[in-house]
């Protein structure tokens, strides 16, 4: 009895269980909505088959037209580019010859071109004179000379309506005289000399093989030709070239012109050889007639077979015939499908797809049932498992899993979170040990870059008619600003500089740029060319496209002349009577553009005046509501020092200093700081 009970509970407990009832869901869910849905897709089908071909066929009608015309616009633009060349060398005849050539191998649509020229325009060359390019069956471009008595183009149709039309256009295919196989059509054009006068036509030959092989290819396989072109649908062909006229295809292109002649056409022997209207005339319904002439009026549209009896007879067939015209050409496009063809495809497309259905609820039932009994299984041993997780216990082992998927996810993030603890102990240790090492780092290439700039201030005790003093503060550990003096024959050569950007990359192009002024500076006296220097060196393997705005000076100790280039940086202020900018020629920052053209100033100083240079870091610091310092406190600073008579460099700076400070209160440094003051006082050395 009591075996029996237990039984009993297990099975009640398994008809309840997670797994039964998502199986039973499943099932009855899919039941239900692919029974609708194979109703609605059997409607949908059979709509979109039968009711909606008209809009499919015309896309792909509409496609195939577009691509046609693409081609035709392609050759005419390449035709049109050439005129204002072959214009330009209708003084050198013979040029023309690989102008032709060079168009053709260019384009491989061209399949030929000419240049006819008026009677006698170049005497020497003749009455006729055609330079022509041609692409032989190997693919090769020959050049030669048409035109005579027997080929007179002067009095062709096409050379008259292009000289009299004065504009490009499409004149009628044709076949040539040694070639009946080769279907041509040309896009002439005039040719005018300098006074504007037509003196000759280019006619580029497109050959229509291409139009009759491509239409097809969209339409239909022949033999074990691939389609190239989603849209293609197979049909059995017969004969060489894929059509038999006893039996026809039931889907297939045609192009006429404006006179029903065919242009292309799946039988070859009807290209520029039979008319659509002859094959009309042949037929006992005159619908045909009608649609012929709506196509060669320009018009679009479709003609299908309805419930009123209307049928349209092409080749012993009731078909559809869809049509449009092809831009810039007059020419139209039909598409021609046979009516128990769309019909069959409609039926037969419909019961594979519900036939199609039916199956795959049948293997949906069955697998899914025993695949969610088998995947929920896992899920009761995960859970006593995670219990005990839950209670503190991190080391508890967890069950194994064969399965990858979100069940063995779930028990891989479990795990997890065992070690996440331990480990982000020990991670935190090692990060707070690299952090250490990179502050370290920082801190001894912030001392190597500081030791690169002058730091002894007074630099020239022992000189009484220069004092010179700077200071730099990095927005970060290292910078991008610089600042160097030196003197060498009785000249105080100095620069103050500004890298784009800040940090390691910054600091390691102003170590650059200091280091080259340097260099640079020993071997010539100019600041342009010092500037001009560094800007090549710079601009050479500048893949980081870095720049510097930099200033140079070169300030004769004896005589007070300044003698500056300025490189894209803010003007200097002159504190001496009063305080002005010095004026600066607009150059560009070095590392821009090689070598660019940098003007060079001069102007003669007073004694007792100060250079005060700086970088953007102190007139654009800004405060905690982001306004910034600005070149008007920079100069109420010093008019108070002149004012005061406190303009030394180093009192000049530090009070400076403390004014930018105090504007900026508690905001972060968001740029370089670097301030260089120069007073030349101009008396001399100390004996």
């Amino acid at each position: 009895m009591k075996l029996f009970n237990k039984k009993k509970k297990k099975d009640k407990f398994y008809k309840r269980s997670f797994a039964n009832r998502l199986t039973w869901r499943i099932t009855l869910t899919s039941f239900l909505i692919v029974g609708l849905a194979s109703l609605l897709v059997f409607g949908i089908t059979w709509a979109l088959t039968i009711g909606g071909s008209s809009i499919f066929c015309m896309s792909i009608l509409n496609s195939k037209c577009e691509k046609v015309t693409a081609t035709m616009k392609e050759v005419s633009v390449a035709s049109i580019n050439r005129v204002p060349e072959i214009e330009a060398c209708l003084d050198r005849p013979d040029k023309l010859y690989d102008i032709m050539a060079d168009m053709v191998e260019k384009n491989p649509r061209i399949r030929s071109c000419g240049l006819s020229f008026i009677d006698d325009y170049y005497p020497k060359k003749g009455h006729w004179f055609c330079p022509y390019a041609m692409r032989d069956s190997l693919g090769k471009v020959k050049t030669s000379t048409i035109g005579d008595a027997a080929n007179d183009y002067l009095k062709a149709d096409w050379f008259v309506k292009a000289v009299k039309s004065n504009e490009g256009y499409w004149a009628r295919p044709f076949f040539e005289e040694n070639d009946t196989t080769m279907p041509l059509t040309s896009y002439v054009l005039p040719i005018h000399n300098h006074e504007g006068q037509t003196v000759a036509v280019l006619g580029v030959d497109l050959s229509l093989h291409w139009l009759s092989v491509g239409l097809q290819r969209i339409a239909f396989n022949s033999g074990n030709r691939k389609a190239e072109n989603e849209e293609s649908i197979s049909v059995e062909m017969h004969g060489d070239d894929g059509y038999n006229e006893n039996d026809p295809p039931m889907i297939y292109f045609f192009i006429i012109d404006k006179e029903g002649t065919y242009i292309a056409h799946p039988d070859n022997k009807h290209i520029l050889k039979r008319n659509f209207f002859t094959d009309a005339k042949e037929t006992p319904d005159t619908l045909d007639e009608h649609v012929g002439h709506e196509m060669i009026a320009g018009h679009a549209g479709y003609i299908v077979e309805d419930k009123q009896g209307v049928e349209l007879t092409l080749n012993g067939r009731t078909s559809n015939l869809y049509y449009m015209p092809v831009e810039g050409c007059n020419w139209s496009i039909g598409l021609v499908i046979s009516s128990s063809y769309v019909n069959g495809v409609g039926i037969g497309v419909a019961s594979c797809l519900i036939a199609l259905i039916g199956i795959a609820l049948l293997v949906v039932f069955f697998v899914s049932r025993k695949l969610i009994r088998r995947s929920v299984k896992p899920i009761s041993q995960l859970a006593v498992s995670a219990n005990e997780v839950a209670k503190g216990y991190f080391d508890t082992p967890l069950p194994p899993l064969k399965s990858r998927d979100e069940i063995h996810l779930l028990r891989d993030s479990f795990d997890e979170m065992q070690r996440s603890l331990t480990q982000y102990v020990n991670q935190l240790k090692t990060t707070t040990a690299q952090k250490s090492a990179i502050e370290s780092e920082l801190k001894i290439a912030h001392d190597i870059q500081m030791s690169m700039l002058p730091k002894d201030f007074p630099p020239y005790p022992e000189r009484t008619d220069i004092d010179v003093y700077g200071a730099l503060t990095p927005a970060k550990g290292v910078g991008g600003d610089l600042f160097d003096f030196y003197i060498r024959d009785e000249q105080l050569f100095f620069c103050i500089g500004d890298v784009s950007g800040k940090g390691v990359p910054a600091a390691l192009i102003m170590a650059v740029t200091r280091s080259l002024f340097r260099n640079v500076s020993s071997y010539t006296r100019h600041p342009s060319s010092i500037v001009y220097a560094l800007n090549n060196a710079m601009t050479e393997g500048n893949d980081t496209n870095m720049f510097v705005t930099l200033f140079v000076g070169v300030l004769d100790l004896r005589t007070g002349l300044l003698q500056y280039c300025n490189g894209g940086h803010d003007a200097p202020l002159l504190v001496g009577r009063d305080v002005g900018a010095l004026s600066c020629d607009a150059n560009l920052p070095i590392g821009v553009v090689a070598d660019f053209n940098f003007s060079q100033q001069e102007v003669c100083i007073d004694p007792q005046t100060t250079i005060f240079l700086f970088t953007d870091g102190l007139n654009e610091a800004e405060n905690s509501t982001h306004a910034q310092f600005g070149d008007l406190r920079i100069w109420n600073v010093a008019k108070k020092l002149l004012a005061e008579d406190q303009h030394q460099p180093e009192e000049f700076i530090r009070r400076m200093t403390d004014a930018v400070h105090e504007f900026v209160g508690n905001a972060e440094q968001s740029d370089d700081l670097t301030m260089l003051a120069v007073q030349y006082k101009g008396k001399g050395i100390k004996n």
